[in-house]
């Protein structure tokens, strides 16, 4: 019994003697803790507040800079300041009675004042250069109506010619050429689909005929089409980069160096003239195809199936619904004697597939029928009275179909005729001389006159009539192709023109001498 008390005793010591050496050890695991743990609180109390803020320090230059500084050094060789001249005429205000000098001109013809006779209307804009021959993308509205346009160059003192290879109403675009004697920089056109809300631009130009400017941005918006004033075909990029008047046609570029836009509008405040952080620039893609177009044809050939529609109104839900149609464009409008037309389709028709892909959107619709050569087919798909219908048709010439809206000097009907001495002319037909407010019974009407040829150096302004050459009448086309063809470089020639002014018409007779070289 006394044994198995003993043993018990000393099981019991043993015991307290491990209790002793973990609760020791506990400790001491606590105690560095609590001091790690405390030094790491006093750090951070004595960097915080016990010897107060840390100082500022300078950080690494930023990269962009510099990366803005290159593409700025690269591009502005490309980069254009086009200086346009247009004669325009001018009646005069001497004679008015007291009160009425300030009034528009229309009220100057109630009291038969004479004219003051052309005078020249001057602006400025903004070019690239893409091909070194000399080919140059800016915008119609640039050189549009211009009688001279010149083209300086960075760097440059030589001020250069520039003559209209062809412009694009719809996209507000042009291609104007400058000939040199060397070739010239250029610049390369990017890849707009590519661009990203956020990403950085520059923007060049000549605002307010500031040459060589170069401003930075960011891409704000893409794919803009409600700007006002502009066409069905211009869907912008939009840019907080700063664009002003002079900025149209200079390129939007990327961090790439490529050029990403075209600089066309700019968006302002009531009263405002200038940049408030909205500016517009054409898609590069869009200015390709363009350039394309008009170096290959003229001018830019879009197909058509003669159809209207607005889209806003085409995502009602309410409407669609109502029409049977789970989404398409409905059509408000269809050419007579269009594809469309021939084809058996009505307003109220919800055209929801093109080559058998959705219309989602107005671009779904327009674009793969634009971009399809004229003359070949595609698919349509709408719905009438709740039922899908799928028919075929040819897609026609836009620019055909919808005259008006592509631009006279767009378009080359058949009674437009070709450029000679610089001229470009076209019949006058009974409806084109309503149109232009014209009593006369036949002749042609100058559509273009070339800057620096031989039409501009004998005083042609476009809008002239020519009713005689070599005293021979001219009453149609034909007529005056028939007698330009009998003339020879260095042959003297008369003209007999018929120029409308705001109140009468005169006979003015225009001559010179063929130059050897036309």
């Amino acid at each position: 019994m006394g044994q198995q008390v003993r043993e018990l005793l000393n099981w019991a010591r043993h015991r307290k003697l491990l209790a002793s050496l973990l609760v020791t050890a506990t400790l001491g695991v606590g105690i560095l803790l609590g001091t790690i743990i405390s030094d790491r609180v006093g750090a951070t109390g004595q960097q915080g507040f016990g010897n107060g803020p840390a100082p500022l320090t300078v950080p690494n230059p930023v990269q962009l800079s510099s990366t803005f500084a290159a593409i700025a050094k690269r591009l502005e060789p490309a980069v254009v300041n086009i200086n346009t001249t247009q004669v325009i005429e001018q009646r005069s205000r001497r004679g008015l009675p007291e009160g009425f000098e300030d009034l528009p001109f229309p009220f100057n013809r109630f009291f038969g004042l004479p004219d003051d006779g052309p005078t020249a209307e001057r602006s400025l804009g903004s070019g690239v250069i893409v091909d070194p021959q000399g080919y140059v993308l800016t915008n119609k509205h640039v050189v549009d109506q211009a009688t001279r346009i010149q083209v300086q160059i960075l760097g440059d003192p030589n001020q250069y010619t520039a003559k209209i290879v062809g412009t694009d109403n719809e996209t507000d675009l042009a291609v104007i050429k400058i000939e040199t004697n060397r070739t010239l920089p250029t610049a390369q056109l990017g890849d707009s689909d590519a661009v990203q809300v956020g990403d950085w631009v520059l923007a060049f130009g000549s605002p307010f005929g500031l040459e060589a400017t170069v401003t930075a941005g960011i891409v704000s918006a893409k794919d803009r089409s409600s700007v006002p004033g502009t066409q069905q075909f211009q869907r912008f990029i939009q840019t907080d980069a700063a664009i002003n008047p002079g900025n149209s046609g200079g390129p939007l570029v990327n961090m790439a160096g490529e050029v990403i836009g075209i600089n066309t509008a700019i968006m302002t405040s009531r009263f405002g003239r200038g940049f408030e952080g909205v500016g517009f620039a054409l898609p590069s893609n869009t200015a390709r195809y363009v350039y394309n177009e008009i170096i290959k044809h003229g001018r830019v050939m879009r197909g058509s199936i003669g159809v209207s529609f607005n889209e806003t109104n085409s995502r009602n839900p309410i409407t669609l619904k109502q029409l049977g149609a789970e989404y398409g464009m409905i059509i408000e409008d269809v050419v007579a004697g269009s594809p469309a037309d021939k084809a058996g389709l009505k307003p109220g028709d919800v055209i929801t597939h093109v080559n058998g892909r959705p219309v989602r959107t107005g671009s779904d619709l327009v674009d793969p029928i634009t971009r399809t050569p004229i003359g070949e087919e595609v698919s349509i798909t709408y719905v009438r009275d709740g039922r899908s219908h799928t028919v075929k048709m040819k897609v026609g010439d836009r620019g055909e179909i919808y005259p008006e809206t592509t631009g006279r000097e767009d378009s080359r009907s058949g009674r437009m005729g070709p450029a000679k001495f610089g001229l470009r002319v076209e019949e006058l037909t009974p409806q084109l001389a309503e149109q232009r407010g014209l009593n006369m019974p036949g002749g042609v009407i100058v559509t273009q006159v070339e800057p620096a040829s031989f039409a501009e150096d004998v005083g042609f302004f476009r809008g002239d009539v020519i009713v005689e050459m070599q005293k021979q009448p001219v009453r149609s086309l034909a007529d005056f192709q028939r007698i330009t063809a009998a003339i020879q470089p260095g042959d003297e020639v008369l003209f007999k023109v018929l120029r409308r002014t705001q109140n009468r018409v005169l006979t003015v007779y225009l001559s010179g001498r063929v130059p050897t070289s036309d």
